[in-house]
């Protein structure tokens, strides 16, 4: 079972979270003061949009969104280590005028369900501040000021929502929801329906991370690995849906300014290169440039349809 964390006083939860990243990079996260109204609303909203007819749902498909990468995809146009995900999505961010930079400008909200744009706005608002929040015990767990990712890499995060719906798996070989893979950014706060099927590599192999209530799952994203010079892992997982059912998630992604530069934290030392070989084969210590730059290239193989429009 993965850590339960209660992040209400970050700071007194700083050793917990110490732990928690150094063991597995996952925990669950108690104490956030998200009103289960809200989650409950968008869980609501949500199902009500995939219930649609897909020509509906392609009125806000994500080619209309350009370079702002935002909107719906249908199941099977998200790749994952160059392989289909059994999943259909809507991908959100901050709430921003029309950009020439990549990924930034307006969502794209569907006319007929009329209050998912507040929902999705309000929600993606409270989990921003429980991210900050979760970042201020880490900080602490680092040795650095409470206010170190708020204050500099996080004062202007980049903020990524996606909702997805894993319909059920096909019997037989159902293959992957989402194949393994690690998160590109800083943390990721997943909230997921009594479906079950997120699935985390530990040191001690395959484990099943299940709902627990009113909680959020908490993992760390290869952005903080870079940062602590690897003190801190970013963890492969993956998902199935075998429940027989349609599966919803809602992963929450909280990153470093997209203008910023990552370099690694004075003195975190490296861990060794023993263990598991990466997912993907790359490494995040291994890049130069900003944010930016890495999420855009990252962008550009989930959705190689849309490379032209966020190079």
């Amino acid at each position: 079972m993965l850590p339960v964390i209660d992040v209400s006083d970050p700071t007194a939860a700083a050793g917990e979270i110490e732990r928690a990243c150094r063991d597995t990079g996952f925990f669950y996260v108690t104490g956030h003061g998200v009103p289960a109204s809200l989650r409950s609303r968008l869980d609501a909203e949500s199902r009500a949009f995939f219930a649609l007819p897909e020509q509906e749902k392609l009125e806000i498909e994500m080619s209309r969104g350009g370079r702002a990468w935002r909107g719906y995809f249908p199941v099977g146009a998200e790749l994952t280590s160059g392989e289909p995900d059994l999943k259909e999505g809507l991908y959100f961010g901050t709430e921003l005028p029309p950009s020439p930079l990549p990924l930034h400008g307006p969502n794209l909200f569907p006319s007929q369900v009329p209050g998912l744009r507040e929902t999705v706005l309000s929600y993606v608002e409270a989990l921003t501040a429980v991210g900050q929040r979760v970042l201020c015990g880490i900080a602490v767990s680092l040795g650095l000021a409470r206010d170190y990712f708020a204050a500099g890499y996080t004062a202007t995060p980049t903020v990524l929502f996606r909702i997805f719906h894993y319909p059920p798996a096909p019997s037989g070989d159902p293959g992957w929801g989402v194949g393994e893979h690690t998160d590109y950014g800083l943390l990721t706060l997943l909230a997921q329906d009594d479906n079950g099927g997120l699935q985390v590599h530990t040191p001690g192999g395959w484990v099943d991370a299940p709902p627990l209530p009113d909680t959020f799952v908490c993992n760390i994203g290869d952005m903080l690995e870079r940062l602590t010079g690897g003190w801190y892992r970013s963890t492969p997982h993956r998902v199935r849906n075998t429940s027989g059912r349609n599966r919803l998630s809602f992963p929450f992604f909280l990153d470093p300014d997209f203008a910023a530069e990552v370099p690694p934290l004075p003195d975190r030392a490296a861990t060794g290169a023993g263990g598991r070989r990466r997912w993907d084969g790359a490494s995040p210590l291994a890049f130069t440039g900003t944010y930016g730059d890495y999420l855009t290239a990252k962008v550009a193989k989930v959705f190689p349809q849309l490379r032209d429009e966020v190079g």
